[in-house]
């Protein structure tokens, strides 16, 4: 059952350069999480709220733990903490390009409808 966090626009996603740009990272986080939608690209199915809010979230907690990873791996000169804070690092690419591109399909829904 469709909610507010779940509901997309009948009509396709718009597509600008800045998402063109986001595409390929964007897709190919959703490929490795197994969440694209039929196997479809981001470039024809809308990302919902409720994707765009998790990938909000989970950037910022990655992107927290990457840098105390950073601090604690040169306070302590650990290497095992690098590999961490370079798997931090990916995890908030991946989900930053997802959520900053279903922000931009949004913002673009809504200057073209208005």
């Amino acid at each position: 059952m469709a909610n507010r966090l779940t509901r997309v626009p009948a009509a396709p996603p718009p597509l600008d350069r800045a998402q063109l740009r986001l595409l390929p990272l964007a897709d190919l986080f959703m490929a490795l999480m197994w969440s694209r939608p039929g196997g479809q690209s981001l470039r024809t199915t809308w990302v919902t709220p409720a994707t765009i809010w998790l990938c909000v979230a989970v950037a910022s907690v990655s992107a927290s733990l990457m840098i105390a990873a950073i601090g604690y791996a040169i306070a302590s000169a650990n290497l095992l903490m690098l590999g961490g804070a370079l798997l931090a690092l990916l995890i908030t690419a991946g989900t930053g390009s997802v959520s900053a591109y279903g922000i931009r399909q949004r913002r673009l829904a809504r200057r073209s409808s208005a």
